[in-house]
């Protein structure tokens, strides 16, 4: 019987955010991950046969000598920054799906780097409260657009009119005229 190789032990990842070195959690929550299979599902289905390409956890992004992410999800629409090893520059779309560790760097300064750097969509993803924050690029920086939810049928049902026409459901993606989203589809079966 042959032995087995020896188990291979990847460093635990790391972002530089404005220089400093930042260690990511070696294992997220399951929701955490669910979330990232969910929407890197949606855009890989959606951009099949289109000139945009979406990565997911584990793609690298150098978005300048201060700034090295690891996104959760992304979709970049500009070929020549796509190289073997990483993405080198601003992706067009970046979803970072929020930790209790890492929220306060996804909300501060890897938004700000990201505006800096031109992305034109960002998305901050809660699987515990089940919202999308999405920002959009006006004017070179990224600013505040809406908060999409998944709302249970049950409180939907107890709500009046005018408070229904406040809740956003349904999530368009700014790159594309036809990408509409059910944030339902984003926590399915979670």
């Amino acid at each position: 019987m042959k032995a087995a190789a020896p188990a291979r032990f990847d460093p635990i990842p790391m972002e530089l955010i404005d220089g400093k070195v930042v260690m990511m959690s070696p294992r997220p929550r399951l929701s955490h991950n669910r979330v990232v299979t969910r929407i890197a599902h949606i855009f890989e289905g959606y951009l099949e046969g289109k000139p945009c390409i979406s990565y997911s956890d584990g793609a690298d992004v150098y978005l300048d000598e201060k700034n090295h992410f690891i996104p959760d999800v992304m979709i970049v629409c500009n070929h020549d920054i796509i190289h073997e090893d990483a993405i080198y520059g601003a992706p067009d779309l970046v979803v970072e799906v929020l930790s209790p560790s890492t929220m306060n760097y996804d909300r501060g300064p890897k938004l700000e780097a990201y505006s800096r750097a031109g992305v034109r969509e960002y998305w901050l993803v809660s699987p515990l409260a089940r919202t999308v924050e999405v920002y959009l690029n006006h004017d070179g920086a990224l600013a505040f657009d809406c908060v999409y939810e998944d709302v249970p049928d049950w409180e939907l049902e107890r709500m009046d009119a005018d408070d229904r026409k406040n809740v956003h459901m349904d999530l368009k993606v700014s790159l594309y005229d036809d990408l509409i989203i059910p944030v339902r589809d984003i926590f399915y079966k979670m």
